[in-house]
């Protein structure tokens, strides 16, 4: 119900638009991808502060939404901000704020929307929940969209830092005061982007190109590339023993993570690489990474409780 009244607040340039155009705007997929790590800190923080996962249902519901509107409201004003470069770029050209299927003016009024109902129900959480989505949604429409995305080649980095804010919305809907396994997640989903984007910038270097993008593998060429994302692998690899609270297996599973991706990444170092298949083999692995390793927190202290 809530997401047909959105839609019918939408003003169209098309009567063709779909529910399909509608989850582009938002970039529901990458929303999706990040609803795993929110829920995953939130679960854990009820774990780690021994409260009730039953009494915490209302929050965690509250965070959920607020999380998915804030997030697709600040997809939708990046979809705004980039029409003018995604109209150059074979991989995005068909998007709905491309083609004008939906209006500039509809786009900044759903966004507005879903950002302004998401704060709110943050807020309704407590005060440190709704101060962290509002940075990540300034972090990620004004740091990365606006400021760093056409001007810097670290703009990939600039935007890791409102992109690793999800474990932190969902740890401080549940605990307010932020705990170094809270910081943790923010550290590893911080540095997880670089080498997981970076593998994608790889295979669309010269849509970046043609956009004028100064995205590293356009600007620094393959070399520095895998280099940078050898690096940010290398920074994981220690993360699984700075949270020694979630258990051996934890610590053994996590860092078997990090060896097959740190095995992954070297492989770009042979001769006669395909760069563009290493880098989609990057890639994939990247979003198994995610999902498997907050998924495996679900799971393993889940197995503890038992």
């Amino acid at each position: 119900m809530q997401n047909e009244s959105i839609i019918r607040n939408v003003r169209v340039a098309d009567e063709k638009l779909t529910i399909k155009d509608i989850k582009a705007i938002i970039k529901l997929g990458l929303v999706q991808g990040n609803l795993i790590p929110t829920f995953a800190a939130a679960w854990l923080a009820i774990i780690m502060t021994n409260q009730s996962f039953l009494n915490s249902v209302p929050e965690l519901i509250t965070m959920i939404l607020g999380s998915i509107l804030i997030m697709g409201g600040s997809c939708a004003l990046n979809n705004f901000y980039d029409q003018d470069i995604d109209a150059l770029m074979p991989s995005k050209m068909n998007r709905p704020s491309v083609t004008g299927k939906i209006e500039g003016t509809s786009i900044l009024k759903l966004a507005m929307l879903l950002i302004i109902s998401g704060e709110i129900m943050l807020f309704m959480i407590n005060i440190t929940t709704g101060i962290i989505g509002f940075l990540g949604i300034f972090g990620y429409v004004v740091l990365y969209s606006v400021w760093s995305k056409r001007h810097l080649v670290s703009n990939t980095v600039i935007g890791s830092f409102p992109g690793a804010v999800p474990p932190l919305i969902g740890w401080a809907c549940i605990d307010p005061k932020l705990s170094n396994i809270a910081w943790m997640l923010f550290i590893i989903m911080f540095a997880w982007q670089p080498a997981h984007f970076y593998a994608l910038a790889i295979k669309r270097k010269e849509e970046y190109r043609l956009a004028g993008i100064p995205m590293l593998p356009t600007v620094k060429g393959f070399n520095r590339t895998r280099l940078g994302m050898l690096f940010w692998i290398v920074v994981l690899l220690p993360t699984p023993f700075l949270m020694t609270e979630l258990g051996t297996v934890f610590i053994v599973l996590a860092s078997l993570l990090n060896i097959g991706w740190l095995a992954l990444a070297l492989t770009g170092f042979s001769k006669g690489l395909n760069e563009e298949k290493w880098a989609m083999k990057m890639f994939i692995y990247s979003l198994n990474y995610l999902m498997l390793f907050f998924v495996m927190i679900v799971l393993v202290t889940l197995v503890q409780m038992i």
